[in-house]
């Protein structure tokens, strides 16, 4: 399939508006794929992986427009490129008949808002940190959405919010509840007595939605972003966040969350907690437990329990108690998997998971290795294990469509369903696959139909496996709560009554398709 392009020298546009432009592009008959991006050294880098890369674009500055199109032909491809020059200017017509007006600075945004006491920053990494900076300067925290900042930016301006007391959320932070509010992509959940420092984003989001699906509520949520827990950074907002809900009145209990941290750091983390005279749930992905067990610490084997025990102390309940619970919910996870392996045919035994969620991609991950083995995916916990293509799965494999690979010149598939939705039907014309395993993402900033979306995908994968002799199981899981502008309960009905099975949890919908896939024999 021919690619083609276009430079447009000196032309800015948020990514949003460039996005949504993109997306417009993938739908038109006869475009495989198309992008439609700032010209900076990542999103270079990207098209390159994507298959997107042209000549043309290599001398590109941050300043310059880059589009690009691989289409079935080059009239298809060369339409795509005029279309997207239409939809831009469109874009631009519709802000300046919308008198649309931001303040274009910090101090602009300060003065129009003088009671404000945080910043939320969302720019071009290579820029990201020196805003931040003036932000902490005029006493304001700050929650950087960006990414791309470099590591050395980071750690200067989390020295310099430690030193002066203020927050640095982020890099590359996507959810926090502050205050009550949720910020960026988080989840609507009642304020209460429970704490969060998280250096995940849908960690936490999974973690504050059990809670208060289990009838518990946030007190605060702080994310660090996830280079936070690493040892070029030490952990050094992850441990404010700590010290900050040790001394908030409105926190009794505190929960952790984070892909797996440094040695070095976890341990600080274990004496940090030691003394603060506040239970504490904590849930490290790949960290070693009794480092936080030795603290004092209940250390979760995953994202649930994490927040069942938190829900558990915030009750003055014994957390142990909830293993009753989940020693009867694996009996029935059990039969269930039992009476799906049967309807399968000869040679389906292998799982092909599809996430948004990085941390979720981890949680399952982390599970089949323990309980099964190792899975394939772009970023694998064990490195022997690095899918060669991500564009194709082999055996048991596991893909975060979150990541910078999938995602140039795309929103987020938290937002845009549409690269999942076509892979969910290539997943299923593979005769070997048992099990396609979903997570759905609720909440602010998150598709506003994913139930309605998925569902036509999700019926169309079952019935080309149908029509094949085959029985193919779609694995949901749902993190949200009735309160969010999707409504967990209504995004529930409409996945089951497409043909999927819908579990509590991530940990819970990972737990029965392990199950699956141990009857299958796909090792």
């Amino acid at each position: 399939m021919p690619v083609r392009g276009l430079k447009k020298t000196g032309e800015y546009f948020d990514s949003v508006s460039l996005m949504l432009v993109a997306r417009s592009l993938t739908e038109l008959e006869g475009v495989e794929d198309a992008t439609v991006v700032m010209g900076t050294e990542e999103n270079k880098q990207i098209l390159t992986a994507s298959g997107l890369q042209l000549d043309e674009f290599k001398s590109a500055t941050d300043t310059d427009l880059l589009i690009s199109v691989r289409a079935a032909d080059e009239e298809t491809a060369r339409a795509g490129i005029a279309r997207a020059e239409e939809l831009l200017i469109e874009s631009k017509q519709k802000k300046a008949a919308a008198g649309e007006h931001l303040p274009r600075s910090i101090e602009g945004a300060v003065k129009e808002l003088p009671d404000a006491n945080m910043v939320l920053i969302s720019v071009a990494g290579r820029y990201a940190g020196d805003l931040a900076m003036e932000a902490l300067e005029k006493g304001l925290h700050v929650m950087l959405f960006s990414d791309n900042v470099p590591i050395e930016k980071e750690k200067e301006l989390k020295e310099f919010g430690r030193e002066k007391g203020l927050l640095v959320m982020g890099p590359d932070c996507g959810t926090a509840i502050i205050n009550g509010a949720p910020l960026c992509f988080a989840n609507v959940v009642k304020r209460g007595k429970i704490g969060i420092v998280a250096a995940s984003g849908t960690g936490l989001q999974e973690v504050s939605t059990i809670i208060a699906n289990a009838g518990e509520g946030i007190s605060q949520a702080i994310g660090t972003g996830g280079r936070d827990v690493k040892d070029e950074i030490g952990g050094i907002m992850f441990l404010e966040g700590i010290k900050a809900l040790a001394a908030d009145e409105a926190t009794e209990v505190i929960v952790l969350v984070s892909k797996p941290p440094a040695p070095g750091v976890l341990k600080k983390v274990g004496e940090t907690i030691k003394d603060i005279g506040k239970p504490v749930a904590a849930i490290l992905i790949g960290g070693d437990p009794a480092v936080m067990e030795e603290a004092g610490a209940a250390a979760a084997r995953d994202l649930e329990r994490a927040g069942l025990i938190a829900a558990a102390l915030a009750r003055g309940e014994d957390p142990a108690g909830i293993e009753d619970s989940l020693r009867a919910r694996s009996e029935k996870i059990r039969e269930l998997a039992a009476a799906e392996a049967e309807k399968m045919e000869e040679g389906q035994k292998y799982l092909r998971g599809l996430f948004s969620g990085g941390t979720l991609c981890d949680e399952t991950q982390l599970m089949f290795k323990e309980r099964l083995g190792p899975v394939y995916s772009p970023a694998p916990i064990d490195p022997e294990f690095r899918l060669e293509d991500i564009w194709k799965s082999r055996e048991n494999t596991v893909v975060d469509l979150g990541e910078d690979e999938f995602t140039v010149g795309r929103p987020h598939p938290m937002i845009d369903f549409l690269l999942r939705k076509k892979r969910i039907v290539e997943e299923a014309a593979d005769p070997e696959t048992a099990v396609i395993l979903l997570d759905v993402v609720l909440g602010y900033g998150s598709n506003m139909s994913p139930g309605e979306e998925l569902a036509g995908p999700i019926r169309e994968a079952k019935k080309l496996a149908a029509d094949s002799g085959r029985h193919l199981a779609v694995i949901c899981s749902i993190t949200g709560t009735e309160k969010d502008p999707q409504n967990r309960k209504k995004v529930e009905e409409q996945l089951r009554e497409a043909g999927a099975v819908v579990m509590e949890s991530n940990s819970a919908a990972s737990e029965l398709t392990l199950e699956i896939i141990k009857i299958r024999g796909g090792k």
